[in-house]
């Protein structure tokens, strides 16, 4: 956590708020005489405005520079900050974050250094989410999205998440581990809000539970999932029930398991997606599939709303036409 962001979690000093007060008095030709230093708080109409401005500022240096102009700026940049960002989360504690800013909705928490992608530390350094985890479930019932960075991840943790936050939507775990596929099952059974699932760079151990098929029935809220770097098999089956019951779905990146035949089943299914991860686009894995070919050209083109394509892990040039309508755009 920069130098700012660690002031910002404590209030400026009587001495500097005085400091401050004077220099704005003087600038208008009063003296401490002032009517706002005979009350402890500034008028409370100010206060009001200044909220009101404040919910404008979303840049997190201004908010964490508004926050040191003096205590009153302090209090009312606090209740009115939705989004907190910790990039170190031994800088802070749990219990303190949540004391200084009671009406988050958004967590941003990164833990492990940038090395630790390389292995270079051992698998019990720390960086767990439990503490983080019970701190919001009693500070923050409210809570909508967690972005966690190397940090370490449980399946109770997940199990928390879904049964204290009711209203959660948003979930993005990269480069984390810790947890697997019997905790990402209760976590979307349970999150029935859930508009993002994203797992990034992360490792997931296979409990052999079919977390695919717990999505609720229904239609489905999601907008974005994300499962490339999940190494084994999941139930395609599901995943096509699930994908053609979300209208709202836009991102989706599949692991290298999906097979391009399947992944035109899906393309079929979702021509409103603008992200596509492709998982395994190879001829060898159209085993299956019939006698003739899918007309890949055809479902890459009907998806006209195409401005991302990723995760060809493998592809000959006899496919390459297929991706030409998306090149265009």
């Amino acid at each position: 956590m920069s130098e700012d962001d660690e002031r910002q979690l404590s209030p400026p000093s009587d001495l500097e708020f005085v400091s401050n007060k004077a220099r704005n008095c003087n600038s208008t030709g009063s003296g401490l005489g002032h009517p706002e230093f005979q009350s402890a708080y500034p008028d409370q109409v100010l206060e009001n405005v200044l909220e009101n401005v404040l919910h404008f500022l979303t840049s997190k240096r201004d908010r964490n520079a508004a926050s040191l102009v003096c205590k009153s700026w302090y209090r009312v940049e606090a209740l009115t900050r939705s989004e907190l960002f910790i990039g170190n989360c031994y800088a802070v504690s749990p219990a303190r974050a949540t004391a200084r800013f009671a009406r988050v909705r958004a967590l941003h928490l990164k833990g492990k250094p940038r090395f630790a992608d390389f292995n270079l530390m051992p698998p019990d350094w720390g960086a767990y989410f439990n503490p983080w985890a019970l701190a919001m479930a009693k500070a923050y019932p409210w809570l909508e999205k967690i972005y966690l960075k190397r940090m370490s991840v449980t399946d109770d943790d997940l199990a928390t998440l879904a049964d204290l936050f009711l209203g959660f939507k948003e979930l993005v775990l990269v480069c984390c581990d810790g947890f697997g596929t019997s905790g990402l099952a209760i976590f979307v059974n349970k999150c029935r809000q859930l508009k993002v699932l994203d797992l990034i760079e992360s490792e997931i151990s296979n409990d052999e539970a079919d977390w695919i098929s717990c999505f609720p029935e229904g239609e489905s809220h999601l907008e974005s999932l994300i499962f490339d770097c999940v190494e084994f098999h999941i139930n395609f089956e599901a995943l096509e029930r699930l994908v053609a019951r979300s209208p709202s779905l836009k991102k989706l990146r599949l692991n290298r398991y999906v097979s391009i035949g399947q992944l035109y089943r899906l393309m079929v299914r979702a021509p409103q997606l603008t992200h596509l991860g492709t998982g395994s686009f190879s001829p060898s894995e159209i085993a299956g599939q019939g006698d003739q070919e899918p007309d890949y050209v055809n479902a890459f083109a009907a998806c006209k709303s195409l401005v991302c394509l990723s995760g060809f892990r493998e592809i000959i040039p006899d496919y390459l036409p297929a991706i030409y309508p998306v090149c265009a755009i």
